[in-house]
């Protein structure tokens, strides 16, 4: 009789433990679970919401209108850019001298501040605030000169450059409308991006990398444009997107230039 009590009761610890290790694995996961969405949300950047409105449940209620906003970190842009001369893709024999390798020759941007009102769900209007660059691989063994009074350029006969990289830099500022579609089971959702997009620039440079002269690298304005504008659109999923980008202003601002433009396209990272 002594033995069946002493198996009940050992039955009964073990289950009893079983169940304890079992709710405390569980609550160990959800524990992980939620550092991982907090790390996660730190990553993904900081914001603020003013006047939040909830309903009966005190869940703030995601139908009605608020404005959202504060300092982030979405948007990443890493895409091809495509230099266009007066509506064609080829360089005029003026800008010829401008002949780019078209897989090196790239943009990437991102935005580090946002403020809008979002109206309901599925909809929302904002303006971002980031910065982006333009990086064009020059493909001859030239130099754009410093200080030119246009947009002019020498034959490099001393050395042969490895890369040959002719950048500009821009802070800009977007507006975004945003459509959003209901989110599915897994919490994500479609969303289109359009809007209008104003720059202003902050530094050209070259960079040029040889056997004969190490790594040069030289600042000056190079006439980029200093004040551009032109339209994004996105589409994504979740948090990955594509996006498109063209600039309506010109590259430069020098009569030679006239009426070449830009035009960008590739992924998108932290889409929100």
């Amino acid at each position: 009789m002594k033995h069946l009590i002493l198996k009940a009761v050992l039955v009964s610890g073990l289950t009893f433990l079983a169940a304890g290790s079992l709710k405390a694995q569980e609550e160990t996961k959800e524990v992980k679970d939620s550092v991982k969405r907090k790390k996660f949300e730190i990553n993904y950047g900081v914001g603020i919401t003013i006047g939040e409105k909830k309903d009966s449940t005190g869940k703030v209620d995601q139908n009605k209108g608020r404005f959202v906003g504060g300092i982030t970190f979405t948007r990443l842009d890493i895409g091809l850019t495509k230099l266009i001369d007066n509506g064609s893709f080829s360089l005029s024999p003026t800008n010829d001298f401008l002949d780019y390798k078209p897989w090196k020759t790239s943009t990437i941007s991102f935005d580090v501040l946002q403020m809008g009102y979002r109206f309901n769900n599925h909809f929302k209007v904002y303006i971002a605030g980031g910065f982006d660059w333009t990086h064009i691989r020059l493909d001859r063994n030239i130099t754009i000169r410093k200080d030119a009074p246009a947009l002019e350029y020498d034959v490099t006969t001393d050395a042969t450059f490895s890369k040959n990289r002719f950048s500009a830099s821009y802070v800009h500022f977007p507006l975004n409308f945003e459509f959003r579609t209901k989110e599915n089971d897994r919490g994500k959702r479609f969303r289109f991006v359009i809007g209008p997009e104003v720059a202003f620039l902050l530094d050209g440079k070259v960079k040029q990398v040889s056997p004969e002269r190490g790594k040069v690298k030289v600042n000056d304005d190079y006439h980029f444009t200093p004040f551009r504008y032109g339209g994004t659109a996105r589409i994504g999923y979740g948090g990955l997107g594509l996006f498109a980008k063209y600039s309506a202003s010109d590259l430069f601002d020098t009569d030679a230039q006239k009426g070449l433009k830009t035009m960008s396209f590739g992924l998108t990272f932290g889409l929100n």
